[in-house]
């Protein structure tokens, strides 16, 4: 065998990057389009004669399009509810 001498990349300041793992933060809008175009190509499939995968396509729709709603409601009501709380300090003129 041969004598191999590995480099340990943790001692020349290499490290494993960690963004890998990140879920990436879609916006409303983005989450809408892909929605609407996946039951677009589902209906496109379905009309070639494609019914297994317009089913599979179609049935990402929803749930993108159901995503970008909650999105959107939560966004609203969370600026809804900045509106109403007070910062604690009244000021009497």
């Amino acid at each position: 065998m041969e004598n191999l001498n590995f480099i340990d990349p943790l001692l020349h300041g290499i490290t494993p990057e960690i963004t890998n793992n990140k879920i990436p933060n879609l916006s409303t809008k983005q989450l809408l389009f892909a929605g609407v175009g996946s039951l677009i190509a589902s209906a496109l499939l379905k009309k070639a004669g494609q019914n297994k995968t317009a089913a599979i396509v179609g049935s990402i729709g929803l749930p993108l399009i159901a995503s970008a709603a909650y999105k959107q409601y939560c966004k609203v009501s969370k600026a809804k509810s900045e509106l109403k709380d007070s910062s604690g300090i009244e000021y009497n003129h």
